[in-house]
């Protein structure tokens, strides 16, 4: 038997778009089939004659009436023009296509964790509903050895005037299980769900949160062969995503394909094997966890000094205090790496409105997946910053940068008394390298822990254990 769960080739997607200003409704085309025999009887629709040149001259008489589509004297073959006349006007309506997949080929072997990432409209919910049998290809094949189970949004594949209860053996019936083989996963099912006293009710009346709860424990628990699972952390608490988080871990351990698509690449990076990046339809990267997502995140993060900072959009009631970071070596070179264990030197160029009172700045050191790493703000390890004028530079020094080798997001903000004024998003990036630091040779990796820590280590015998031989 082969060990490929899924071979994709040269997979392809087209959709067309159309300008839905230029929309034309059935009504639509029965009017203007009207409008146009109006015309050429020289009248408008309120029976006024034309003339020549398109201007209004005086009615002779009035004008009868014209029949109405519900009226005995609306003819058949009236109706058949303008129904004729209907799909055609839509025909000819401008479009213009997009390919959300375009000549996607790889191959995932049973057993694989992979977790599909890119941005918005990349193609990655595309491509899961292509294998999910969801939406067929235009181009190209896709094939599924063993039994699929699909989580792709909030509640796919329920009837929502069925129960919650009635859902669960609908969906195990799909899978192609007994009666009896879902019995005995029933209440593991529920119990992980915890919609104990809402597993009667019609899951239409379910609020999302719950819809998720039932949905993501019914696909993990009927034991599909490979899993699709589609932005699961998208929808509720921090303690159900640590618990989804779990169960997928479970899932991957008992040898199942596991499909995974998030936008929160530290679950990415702990829960994945291998990882295939997609940008506008194509495959740009298929590698290990941590290769993709810093082709990824780097594809679109502004490099230190490089550009302006109040560009930057932020989040609502900020405002762009900062403009621009600059990070110094000990030699106070501007650089855009620095080793581990190095000193450095952060200049944060502020500008506001008005003098900053009671100021504080701070920066965030945070993975290309998203773990904050630590902190550092000037209240913490400053004091209190005298009062400052509305244009300056305010430096942070930092004597041993802890960072394991890697690439990391720097996110400055500021704040004045009780107030935040400003944080800039993710897009500041500083390269941390390798450097001997212990004088070992040996540097921790990511895998084992993101900070470098000296210590001092010794052995001696335990004079307990001796005693006693």
């Amino acid at each position: 038997m082969s060990d490929i769960a899924i071979r994709v080739e040269n997979l392809s997607k087209l959709y067309r778009i159309r300008e839905r200003r230029r929309y034309r409704t059935l009504r639509d085309a029965i009017a203007g089939t009207f409008a146009g025999s109006l015309r050429r009887a020289g009248k408008t629709t309120d029976g006024r004659q034309t003339t020549g040149d398109g201007s209004f001259g005086l009615r002779s008489r009035v004008a009868s009436p014209q029949p109405s589509i519900f009226s005995p004297r609306f003819s058949i073959r009236k109706w058949q023009e303008a129904l004729t006349d209907w799909p055609s006007a839509i025909r000819h309506l401008p479009s213009e296509t997009i390919w959300a997949l375009k000549d996607v080929s790889f191959e995932i072997k049973h057993g694989e964790v992979v977790g599909i990432i890119g941005g918005n409209g990349a193609g990655k919910s595309t491509l899961l509903k292509i294998l999910s049998r969801i939406t067929e290809p235009t181009e190209g094949e896709a094939r599924i050895y063993g039994r699929v189970g699909s989580l792709l949004d909030v509640g796919t594949g329920f009837h929502p005037e069925l129960t919650g209860r009635e859902n669960i053996y609908l969906n195990g019936a799909i899978l192609g299980m007994k009666k009896k083989e879902i019995d005995k996963k029933f209440d593991e099912i529920v119990a992980f769900a915890e919609i104990e006293k809402f597993i009667d009710t019609p899951v239409k009346h379910y609020s999302s949160g719950l819809y998720m709860r039932l949905a993501f424990s019914v696909a993990a628990h009927l034991e599909p062969e490979i899993l699709i699972v589609d932005e699961v952390l998208a929808v509720g608490d921090a303690a159900f995503q640590k618990k989804c988080l779990g169960k997928m871990g479970e899932v991957a351990k008992e040898g199942r394909t596991v499909l995974f698509v998030s936008h929160n690449m530290a679950a990415v990076e702990n829960l994945c094997g291998r990882s295939i990046l997609l940008r506008f339809g194509k495959v740009v990267a298929d590698a290990a966890p941590s290769e993709a997502i810093a082709e990824y995140l780097g594809s679109f993060a502004a490099a230190p000094g490089d550009g302006q900072l109040e560009s930057i959009k932020r989040d609502p009631g900020l405002v762009p205090v900062i403009q621009r970071l600059d990070f110094l070596d000990q030699t106070g070179r501007q650089v855009r790496a620095v080793q581990v264990g190095a000193p450095v030197t952060v200049r944060i160029h502020y500008k506001h409105s008005q003098p900053i009172k009671r100021p504080y700045f701070g920066l965030i050191f945070e993975t290309m997946g998203g773990v904050k790493v630590f902190w550092v703000q000037s209240r913490l390890q400053g004091g209190d910053l005298p009062d400052l004028p509305a244009v300056g530079v305010v430096v942070c020094h930092i004597p041993r940068l802890p960072l394991v080798p890697g690439v990391y997001f720097i996110q400055p903000g500021c704040g004045t008394g009780t107030t935040q004024l400003d944080l800039v998003p993710r897009v500041c990036q500083l390269q941390v390298t390798e450097a001997d630091v212990f004088g070992t040779g040996r540097l921790p990796n990511a895998a084992q822990g993101l900070v470098v820590v000296d210590a001092a280590w010794e052995a001696s015998l335990d004079s307990h254990n001796v005693q006693e031989n």
